[in-house]
């Protein structure tokens, strides 16, 4: 035994030896936001039209046993960004309130973009950021302080609701577009979320332009070439959900493109033309690497923040958004943790692959440090998968085990180990539930008092992964029953 983990070392050390000695690929990470894992074409998806991310999926690696971070979008992406689980983490939920401090990264946080920075890499983040505000407690968190040499899109999450906002940010200024918003009047962590009622400017398509345009700037080739971290971090799906309760439809696009005549509600038709409208702007993205002739040299990730939503007046069972997975947004359920995962990294990510490696958002953070050279910081929980998506799964190091909590609704825990998944609310003192995931990927079996030992270490895993933060506690109480 031990001349095989001695064997395995000796393999790591030289896939990671020869991944340094070849050139920093460029990485690009694209976030969905609220995407279901069955969403995709290529996981699944019957109605909705994906076929430049299908392609993408043809030409790279899709992963079956993919997590994010969390199952709301503020901690999920502190995940992605720190490489800490919810345990750990800084920012565990999405705060309301006028004091952005608890929904803020703050400087001794260190991210993705600072790690990669260090690395040599130019980093832009173009999107929805919610881990930092121009308000009071939120300017720690800015992404300029957080690694990002250069930002556009939204700071504020409730913000980031409107398709058609009066403004968007680039780096510290406000840019202003045209639109003019009917706000509702309700503070949402320093920001009033609201509706267009003159639209001019769609902040997607701005944000997808000004992504293009990072990695025109940033594209170079040869032995001195400089590379480069884009984010781009996208707001389709998300719902505008004030205007979903102001105007009956909170899936905001400017047609409805190839669903026009359907004979559908529009929340649904919009649900529909917004998806496949990102999925024609990823398309753009990877025919510009192709163009630029950097295609060779960059690896692009896509994912979503957490599952799928019914918040934007569509009909959720029109498209099966989360596939044979039970539970959406807010469920720690799979149906609301795992996500798509694709990567496509030509010649060195098997084409039309299928992995089903179990990993989440804070992998990420070591990843990408091994493919840069880096050094992943102390204190994450972050296991990179680099050799499951270069071809060699035999090396793939093992997490104990995936861990998950939720403030919201009373609290929950949720925990992955190998093929076990354990969910206990309320929080701390509920029953556990028990799945045996490689035969109930849906959850219908609850199977703890048949396995009270398994219950056991899952419980005890729980408590190891939680540590308490002055900044978070239970709140709400469960949806009543039905």
């Amino acid at each position: 035994m031990r001349t095989f983990y001695r064997i395995v070392a000796i393999a790591l050390a030289l896939l990671a030896s020869s991944i340094a000695q070849a050139a920093k690929p460029n990485i690009v990470f694209i976030l969905a936001d609220d995407l279901g894992y069955g969403d995709l074409g290529c996981y699944g998806q019957q109605v909705i039209q994906t076929p430049r991310i299908d392609q993408m999926a043809a030409e790279g690696m899709r992963f079956t046993n993919f997590y994010a971070g969390n199952t709301v979008c503020a901690p999920s992406r502190s995940v992605l960004m720190t490489g800490q689980h919810m345990g750990h983490t800084h920012v565990r939920g999405n705060a309301g309130g006028p004091d952005m401090a608890i929904q803020s990264l703050r400087d001794e946080d260190i991210t993705l973009a600072e790690v990669l920075k260090s690395a040599g890499y130019a980093t832009g983040l173009c999107g929805k950021w919610g881990l930092g505000d121009d308000a009071p407690g939120g300017r720690s968190g800015l992404p300029r302080r957080q690694g990002f040499d250069y930002f556009y899109g939204y700071l504020n999450q409730v913000h980031a609701h409107n398709y058609y906002p009066e403004f968007l940010w680039r780096n510290e200024e406000r840019v202003d577009l045209g639109n003019v918003v009917q706000s509702t009047g309700r503070l949402h962590g320093g920001f009033m979320g609201g509706w267009a009622t003159k639209k001019v400017a769609y902040s997607h398509d701005l944000i997808a332009d000004e992504a293009l345009g990072f990695i025109k700037l940033n594209a170079s080739t040869g032995e001195n070439r400089k590379p480069f971290f884009l984010y781009l971090s996208l707001t389709i799906p998300h719902a505008n959900n004030e205007a979903a309760r102001g105007i009956g439809d909170g899936q905001e696009v400017p047609d409805y493109g190839i669903y026009a005549d359907k004979d559908w509600p529009n929340p649904d038709k919009g649900q529909a033309a917004m998806i496949t409208r990102m999925d024609a702007d990823v398309g753009r993205l990877l025919d510009l690497l192709k163009q630029l002739d950097i295609d060779d040299e960059t690896i692009v990730l896509f994912s979503s923040d957490n599952g799928p939503h019914a918040e934007g007046g569509q009909d959720p069972e029109r498209f099966d958004p989360n596939g044979p997975l039970r539970g959406m947004k807010r469920d720690l359920t799979e149906g609301g943790i795992r996500v798509p995962l694709i990567v496509r990294w030509p010649g060195k990510t098997p084409p039309g692959s299928t992995s089903d490696h179990v990993g989440y958002f804070g992998d990420v953070m070591a990843t990408a440090a091994e493919l840069s050279g880096a050094q992943t910081p102390e204190g994450t929980d972050s296991i990179s998968f680099v050799p499951t998506l270069t071809g060699h799964p035999e090396l793939q190091q093992q997490h104990e085990y995936l861990y998950w909590e939720f403030y919201e609704r009373g609290g929950k825990q949720a925990v992955r180990a190998k093929n076990w998944k354990a969910i206990r609310k309320p929080w701390m003192t509920g029953k556990t539930q028990l799945y045996d995931l490689s035969t109930d990927i849906g959850e219908t079996n609850d199977v703890a008092e048949a396995n009270p030992e398994v219950v056991k270490q899952l419980e005890a895993m729980m408590t190891e992964a939680h540590v308490e933060h002055p900044n978070w506690t239970v709140r709400g109480r469960a949806p009543a029953k039905k």
